[in-house]
């Protein structure tokens, strides 16, 4: 059998029962924390320029199909940025990009609360285990690329495709949905908080295709020359016979609406601004020591200089940005990152003052500083960090830290994610809309995925 028949019959294979209970709880944990985002980026102008683009393709109150469906709600879900990760060692993920390919299902038929969280069940397992199998990012293509294999198989489980259509549908998946990790580099444009939605909308197209007999490459992977491993210089030869759904157990979750890897540092400095006698206004620098996946993302490694800070999208993935405003304002919500709060001179002075390191000097060859900076060796077991500030009259205050509260060593409980989802969401809608919301989640198994989206959705689609 081809990976791409391997996939197709794991995305088939299990029922709701064959899903362990832990795996469930934890399914519904991270639905819940999507189901924030979901509702709170209705209310954001990116997302309705966004809708607003889509729109002008229908006539008036015509309803949008499936792929366009899809295509904004996994954008509502990524937008904020502040919804979950899964990290391998090389690459990483937003598993909850699934979800809104999965609510876009729900355009065309009922679909029941059990097979819902299957086929997220299945989503989860196959884009967490490519991620950390077949880490694309090295070669500068976006996580994304393999959202491509997972939200198709999902999809395609929920339409009831056939191994064999769905081995066709991931084939051409593979070949047409190959984004790039410019999205994310620096200076970080909105287009990073829906690149994800565009390949949700194709998938959704693709699976339609493939169920009515459209034909793809089954052999993606192991054609020689212009195959997917030739082109990607990587060898997928997994045993999907084996897979199972434990790699959920390491997703983790976001406490501060921000980039995954600064969440150890922002939680570092909090507590310490609460612990130590400093003014901020008495700080003359600020060094932050991280793993070399940090450093490149949002500490101004390969990905650009993260000290030019103007908008939301630069400012969620700035470590200078987010450590200056975590310092002075305590968190970092939405309100951190309006284009008001970032142009403001207290932080704009304390960012420059923010110097970004690894534990080692030299960051290649990359397999080689992997081994000798034990911050990014312990990555991604552990988020490790160190801080060091220094103040006017030459005091030096120092912390270290391993992991932050929505690690997968330190989960969010759900009463947790519900107090998340209500300081998000009180601004827009009522605390009996939430509560409907969060118990629809919280006994799935006995509603439909459909009343939820309902549920969910503040505007007309």
């Amino acid at each position: 059998m081809t990976q791409t028949e391997k996939i197709a019959e794991f995305a088939l294979r299990y029922r709701y029962a064959d899903i362990p209970p832990d795996i469930l709880s934890r399914l519904k944990t991270h639905l819940l924390d999507a189901a924030a985002s979901f509702i709170w980026a209705q209310f954001q102008e990116t997302p309705r320029k966004m809708e607003a683009g889509i729109r002008q393709l229908y006539a008036p109150e015509q309803p949008l199909a499936a792929d366009h469906a899809a295509q904004c709600y996994t954008a509502y879900i990524r937008y904020p940025d502040f919804m979950d990760n899964f990290l391998a060692k090389e690459s990483t993920c937003h598993p909850s990009d699934n979800i809104g390919i999965l609510l876009g299902a729900c355009h065309l038929r009922d679909i029941s609360g059990e097979d819902f969280l299957s086929a997220m069940a299945t989503a989860y397992a196959i884009e967490c285990r490519l991620t950390e199998i077949y880490p694309v990012m090295i070669a500068g293509f976006d996580h994304t690329t393999l959202l491509a294999f997972s939200a198709t198989a999902a999809a395609g489980r929920l339409m009831e495709l056939s191994a064999k259509a769905l081995t066709h549908a991931l084939g051409i998946a593979g070949c047409n949905l190959n984004p790039i990790v410019t999205s994310r580099a620096s200076y970080t444009s909105e287009w990073k908080g829906l690149a994800s939605s565009l390949v949700s909308a194709d998938c959704m197209n693709i699976v339609m295709m493939a169920k009515n007999g459209i034909t793809g490459p089954p052999e993606l992977f192991e054609i020689p020359e212009k195959g997917y491993d030739a082109i990607h210089q990587q060898k997928l030869e997994h045993d999907w016979t084996a897979a199972d759904f434990q790699l959920l157990s390491r997703c983790v979750l976001k406490t501060y609406n921000a980039e995954v890897h600064t969440q150890s540092v922002l939680e570092l400095l909090q507590e310490m601004a609460e612990e130590y006698p400093f003014r901020v206004a008495e700080i003359t620098e600020i060094n932050i020591t991280t793993f070399l996946t940090a450093y490149h993302i949002v500490g101004g490694g390969e990905y650009g200089d993260r000290t030019k800070v103007f908008s939301k999208e630069q400012a969620d993935h700035s470590l200078p940005y987010l450590a200056a405003v975590v310092l002075l304002d305590k968190q970092v919500y939405p309100p951190q990152l309006t284009a008001e709060r970032i142009a403001q001179e207290d932080v704009q002075s304390l960012l420059q003052k923010v110097k970004i390191h690894t534990g080692f000097p030299l960051h290649k060859p990359v397999k080689v500083a992997g081994l000798l900076d034990p911050y990014t060796a312990a990555y991604p077991d552990k988020v490790r960090c160190k801080v060091e500030i220094t103040t006017i009259d030459g005091q030096q205050f120092t912390g270290e830290k391993e992991d932050y509260k929505g690690f997968f060593t330190r989960p969010l409980s759900w009463e947790e994610i519900k107090e998340k989802f209500i300081k998000l969401n009180k601004p827009y809608i009522s605390a009996e809309e939430i509560d409907k919301v969060c118990d629809i989640i919280e006994r799935l198994e006995s509603h439909t995925a459909n009343e939820l989206l309902t549920a969910m959705l503040k505007n007309s689609l």
